[in-house]
């Protein structure tokens, strides 16, 4: 068992090292000037490392899944790295359907940030708890991340649209979005950085807290700014934090994850105004150059696709599927739980996605702002309700 571990862990590291090799050969692409020789040769470079890169994961995935007897997909890390594979397999897909290079780009980043989010969750391998022992799991919590995946490359191509149509030679409320849009993603960024750079020292913190009436232990492995509410710390040689996490926030180490949210933000914000001061422009501005050979009509055709094949996909995994392990598991198919709320807003807002491009015309930027938008209630699904939020889902 453990050397099935091993290799699976190797497997998945190798993956991210393939991921952003294959980054660099697709960045390439987009400084050449001959469209028809290095071009090409960095572009198929880039695709194939991408390949090599997606088998590894899926070789992590089949010893992972050899390892602990049940499909891979059971807590939050195992999720957060499947969603990273699909994300990739999406990109897969479409390249080959459009040979559009400047997606890998965008796309492979994305990628990455999302398995190394991944890191933050507990890796060990652990049985599934009484509720998850059912082949359903595989069903419907593979098919949502496969949707959700495929709509993710909605807003790669969509935000890409806007860094390429948007003015960027004046303010104004739009390029102010964007630079939030851009913003948001060095917060991805400043999490995989400040992760990363802890786990490597070593930090660990270690608090005591109630939780229903009963008392439990949680491990920071970051700096506590925010600490257990009614929380004791019981590493002394430690920072005390500088304030407590609300009361409200009941799911399981909700404080920890909030800290780790905090010092996200702060890292994301820290790294984006590095980037502002040696670029002395918006970042948006500082893109836009790069991609003015990319045809705009060609982004909005694959935002569209992506939405069209991953919104049933989403229908199927997401309010389907899940209806019916519901049933079996909690004899109810609806119960308001926070995670089911906000898949049915996800339904929602793409079901009006493709209502109000197919029946009142919003192409161009009007598509690509929805499939931007879609993408931060996706996150906001996989974050903030499964961290923060109590509900029937808080043992992912």
């Amino acid at each position: 068992m453990d050397s099935l571990i091993n290799i699976s862990s190797t497997m998945l590291y190798t993956a991210f090292v393939l991921y952003l090799i294959a980054t660099f050969f697709f960045g390439a692409t987009i400084r050449q000037k001959n469209k028809n020789t290095n071009k090409g040769i960095s572009g198929k470079i880039g695709i194939t490392l991408t390949i090599i890169g997606f088998t590894a994961q899926i070789v992590y995935f089949i010893t992972r899944w050899m390892a602990s007897g049940h499909a891979p997909v059971s807590n939050m890390f195992e999720f957060m790295t499947f969603f990273g594979m699909g994300l990739v397999f999406a990109f897969i897909i479409i390249y080959f359907i459009y040979k559009l290079n400047i997606l890998g780009l965008f796309a492979l980043p994305i990628a990455m940030v999302v398995i190394a989010f991944a890191s933050v969750f507990p890796t060990e391998i652990s049985p599934l708890v009484p509720s998850l022992q059912s082949h359903w799991l595989y069903i419907h919590v593979t098919t949502v991340a496969l949707g959700e995946a495929i709509l993710s490359i909605s807003f790669v191509a969509g935000l890409i649209y806007l860094i390429r149509q948007i003015d960027q030679t004046v303010r104004s409320k739009r390029t102010t979005w964007l630079e939030v849009i851009l913003v948001g993603l060095f917060v991805f960024i400043g999490f995989s950085v400040i992760s990363a750079g802890f786990n490597l020292s070593g930090y660990s913190a270690e608090f005591e807290y109630s939780s229903n009436g009963q008392t439990m232990t949680t491990d920071y492995h970051l700096p506590p700014i925010a600490g257990p509410n009614e929380g004791e710390l019981l590493t002394g040689d430690r920072m005390e934090p500088l304030f407590a996490a609300p009361g409200w926030m009941q799911g399981v180490d909700a404080a920890r994850k909030f800290n780790t949210l905090i010092w996200s933000v702060l890292t994301g914000l820290a790294l984006y105004g590095l980037f502002r001061l040696i670029l002395r422009k918006r970042i948006g501005a500082a893109i836009q150059p790069f991609l003015k050979k990319v045809k705009p009509d060609m982004l909005d055709e694959v935002s569209y696709r992506s939405v069209a094949i991953g919104f049933p996909v989403f229908t199927l995994g997401g309010l389907i599927f899940a209806s019916i392990w519901a049933q079996i598991a909690w004899d109810r198919f609806w119960g308001w739980d926070p995670k089911e709320v906000w898949a049915l807003v996800t339904w929602f807002f793409y079901a009006a996605f493709l209502h109000l491009r197919l029946s009142r015309g919003w192409h161009g930027e009007k598509s690509a702002w929805l499939a931007v938008i879609g993408f931060a209630i996706i996150m906001f699904n996989l974050i903030a309700v499964n961290l923060i939020l109590a509900g029937l889902h808080s043992y992912a």
